[in-house]
Order: C-alpha cells, then structure tokens, then sequence
C-alpha cells in the first residue's frame, strides 16, 4: 500500500475514520467555538487563523501522493469548473430566497443576522462606500474559508471515509460536519445581549449548508480535482456577499 503520509507520520497516521473523526472535532469543536465568541464580540481574527490552519494541514502531514489522493491536483475536466461556478451561485441565490421568503428583514432570516457581524459604517454616506466595502468582504470571503474548508471537508476528512465508504456515503458525513459547524454562524444567536436557539431556521440552515456542501463535493467530482470545490465555495460565499451588501443591509 502506497505511503501517503510523510516519512515520520507513515507510521502513526493512515486515512481512516478514526483520524477523519479526529479532524472534525479537532477544528470543528475550537472553530465552533471562536465563531461563537465572534457573533458575540464582533472580532473575526481569530477564524483566519483557523482557516489558514485548514489549508495548512495537507502539506504539513501529507507528502505529493498523499495531496493528490485528497484531490490536490489539475482538473481533468475544466469544463466543470464553469459547470460548479454556476451550482454555487445557484444555489446560494436560493438560500437567500428562502430566508427572505420566510424570515424578510428579521434576525430569523439567516443571512441577516450573519450581515450584523458585518463591521461596515452605518452613517449616512454608506451608499458611497457600500461597493468599496462589498469587494473587501467579497474578495476576503472567497479565500479564507473555501480554501481552508475545502481542503479539510471536502479533501481531508473525505478520504479518510472514503478509505472504508463508497464517495457518495463519505460525502454524506463530510457535508453533515460542515453542515453542523455551521451552527456557530446562524442557529445559536447571541441577540440583546444573551444567547438564544431557535430551532426551525436553526433547522433550515443546516439543511442547506448540507446541500450546500453537496453541491461543493459534485463540483470536485466534476473536474477530479479539489480546485472544483473551492471555486464553487468561493462563488457561493462571493454570491452571499452580493446578497447582504446590495439586498439586507
């Protein structure tokens, strides 16, 4: 069996569902954590670091075979790369429909209670400034996290279930992780100074990252390549950009 870990890891570390479980509580548990403490504080610079973290991981554990077996490699299909782009914004355009749909302008409606974390001037000439604001966010929001999480969730952590699941079955586990982190971000509120659950949008919102993470694992499996999941992220999280800058806030 090939080594696809390096030298003074191939002896302590395979793809397995043990360490795939590892992975998902090793930085979902602290992610989850510090994005809590974020919704409460206003101050993000903590989930950069777990994001870069993220991207790190593969090329400190794994050696060239152990990056390609996790999908670190040149799309086969680029075709799919437009195909994905197009999923993402899709898809993304529908989570902000169905928020608006059954929430509007309220902190029940996903997206807007993630746009209040947004640190953007709330004076009269925001409408001067609002484009120069959307790219910073845009720009910030399509590297740091579909990057991280793409290489941990949807590479990572996908093969060590894929090493004993069919694909299919591994990307069910690794889309209800990222689904169930994503609880930190909307679900779990922090609203006039306490905490509250409140269970149906809660409910929602997971269901959606969970397809949302589905859409990303099709995008690598359209192209043989990781780089499919991370362009589909990043249109989605550019898409959601859009959405709060030029329809909530």
């Amino acid at each position: 069996m090939m080594d696809h870990f390096r030298p003074f890891l191939k002896q302590k570390l395979k793809f397995n569902q043990k360490l795939g479980l590892f992975l998902i509580l090793a930085f979902g548990i602290p992610r989850f954590i510090i994005v809590l403490n974020a919704s409460k504080t206003g101050d993000y610079r903590l989930t950069s670091i777990i994001f870069v973290a993220m991207w790190l991981l593969p090329f400190l554990l794994l050696n060239k075979s152990g990056r390609v077996e996790i999908g670190i490699k040149k799309p086969k299909r680029p075709v799919g790369l437009l195909w994905g782009t197009l999923a993402g914004t899709a898809f993304c355009a529908l989570v902000w429909w169905l928020g608006d749909m059954f929430y509007g302008n309220t902190l029940n409606n996903w997206l807007v209670y993630i746009s209040n974390s947004y640190q953007v001037p709330k004076s009269e000439n925001f409408e001067e400034v609002r484009f120069v604001y959307f790219l910073i966010f845009g720009i910030t929001s399509m590297i740091f996290s579909p990057i991280g999480e793409e290489l941990l969730y949807r590479g990572f952590i996908h093969r060590c279930f894929s090493e004993k699941l069919a694909e299919n079955k591994a990307s069910l586990v690794d889309s209800a992780a990222f689904a169930l982190t994503h609880l930190a971000h909307f679900g779990i509120l922090y609203v006039d100074n306490h905490w509250e659950f409140n269970l149906i949008p809660a409910l929602i919102w997971v269901i959606l990252m969970f397809f949302a993470s589905r859409i990303f694992f099709w995008s690598k499996q359209m192209t043989n390549s990781i780089l499919g999941a991370i362009l589909s992220h990043a249109v989605f999280n550019l898409t959601m950009t859009y959405f709060i800058f030029f329809h909530i806030l």
